[in-house]
């Protein structure tokens, strides 16, 4: 059998075992092209139970292009505030306006033109095509790759694009249209999310297709795929400083470019810095006392952040950053997660 009739014999029984098992998510109550695309855009990056209640809450309030397109940015950036990966809001509303502006608020219809648009790329613009409009377009994310991997027993390098290129290609000369292209989108990701997991964690004896599986057959589908060695993250050291007037906190926003572009932080230095170090740095705000405030680190996909915070009673507000009460900042301000340990320390 060569890899195409394998695909092609897996696709009936996929397709079977997904209506059957089909999970009730939010989006797919209503899968207008506009919810699929804010879902698609939320699912990079982020587990589905995350991403559910940041779902329901951004439909809520923008529950059309129109909106995302008008909405501004900081309530744009609150309402994605902990999901990470900002860019992805920020390309979401510039599509919008795009979108606005040379498609009359309606999302093109085909793969092609999707991947026009900002921050969508061979995966979104695959899975939008075929699940709001039933075009036989594949869409080949991690979970899709790693059961089709498996089912043909390549032992091809996950991480290499050209191994998602050719399984791209293989899948697209089987696609079905329009229903089915949905279900088959839904399906493959579905069977890699639940049953066909990563390592030891997979379940080949829930599998619709156990018996066409070559890496079940040859007993390695615990070692597919095969992923070439990630880098190692750089790590930076960061001094937090929760700068503290009459009850007032100091914020900044970032530059408009770089990791976490245009969001509000608490003011930060690079290093650990001993309060020797610090005071001198902060003369012009009158520093009262240094008072430690703990560790924190958080993880980026290149760079991982080491935190060590200060809060620094001031008497003295510097017009340089926005002061606001712990409750104003977190209703109005987005502050990105790799703050949040510092944040509750208000």
């Amino acid at each position: 059998m060569t890899e195409s009739e394998r695909l092609a014999a897996a696709i009936p029984l996929l397709l079977t075992w997904h209506r059957a098992n089909r999970r009730p998510l939010p989006w797919r109550d209503a899968p207008t092209p506009y919810a699929v695309w804010v879902s698609e855009i939320m699912l990079q990056q982020t587990r589905i139970e995350a991403a559910i209640p940041y779902y329901r809450r951004f439909m809520e309030r923008l529950p059309d292009v129109r909106a995302l397109a008008e909405v501004s940015e900081d309530e744009l950036m609150k309402l994605w505030e902990g999901l990470g990966y900002y860019s992805r809001a920020r390309n979401l509303q510039k599509a919008a306006k795009l979108i606005m502006e040379a498609y009359g608020g309606e999302l093109p219809r085909t793969a092609r033109e999707l991947r026009g648009l900002p921050g969508i790329g061979d995966y979104t613009a695959g899975a939008i095509a075929s699940l709001a409009f039933g075009e036989p377009e594949p869409a080949v994310d991690g979970n899709v790759l790693r059961v089709v991997l498996r089912l043909l027993a390549k032992d091809d390098d996950a991480l290499d694009p050209r191994t998602r290129a050719a399984v791209t290609d293989l899948l697209r000369a089987l696609y079905p249209s329009g229903e089915d292209a949905a279900l088959l989108t839904e399906g493959l990701m579905e069977l890699g999310e639940t049953v066909c997991l990563p390592r030891e964690a997979v379940s080949c004896g829930d599998c619709p297709l156990s018996a066409l599986c070559l890496a079940r057959e040859a007993g390695k589908a615990a070692a597919l795929p095969v992923r070439s060695p990630r880098r190692d993250r750089r790590v930076e050291e960061k001094t937090v400083l929760l700068l503290e007037h009459d009850g007032l906190y100091a914020l900044r926003r970032r530059g408009d470019t770089g990791l976490l572009a245009g969001m509000w932080e608490f003011p930060n230095l690079d290093g650990f810095l001993a309060p020797d170090e610090l005071l001198p740095r902060l003369r012009d705000l009158s520093p009262q006392g240094l008072i430690p405030c703990g560790e924190a680190k958080h993880l980026f996909t290149h760079v991982e952040w080491r935190m060590r915070g200060y809060r620094v009673p001031c008497a003295v507000m510097s017009p340089a950053y926005t002061w606001l009460t712990p409750a104003a900042l977190r209703a109005h301000h987005p502050i990105p997660s790799a703050f949040r340990f510092f944040q509750n320390q208000l």
